[in-house]
């Protein structure tokens, strides 16, 4: 089992960076392959990116794509999401989530395990 505390949200305003690290307790986060997910008020939670647990490929849904980088480090437990060029859309709770899985997963029911969430907010 593993446990996951996400850190580094705030209020940035637009065109601002903010970059969100997500901790991880146990000795074996090398097993999994993680991913961010992200939920804005009224709406679902929806996937933000994913890297497998090399860390050597990683997905992004494409409202990210090319302002949001995903990276890890095995050997401090941590996952963190690079969040540059922010829009007001970007505003959301941000979670951090973890799989026994081998890929780099795009969907919610293929993560088991689950953080508190931080929040992200954009102002324009």
């Amino acid at each position: 089992q593993v446990q996951l505390v996400e850190s580094g949200g705030g209020l940035v305003q637009a065109g601002g960076s903010l970059k969100l690290s997500c901790a991880a307790s146990g000795r074996t986060f090398s097993r999994y392959a993680m991913g961010w997910f992200r939920q804005a008020p009224g709406k679902e939670r929806e996937f933000v990116a994913s890297i497998m647990r090399s860390g050597g490929s990683s997905n992004y849904a494409d409202s990210v794509k090319g302002r949001f980088t995903i990276s890890r480090d095995n050997a401090k437990n941590t996952v963190t999401l690079q969040m540059n060029s922010l829009k007001p859309e970007d505003t959301a709770v941000y979670y951090c989530a973890a799989t026994t899985g081998t890929y780099y997963y795009t969907g919610m029911r293929q993560y088991d395990y689950w953080g508190q969430g931080t929040q992200v907010t954009v102002s324009s």
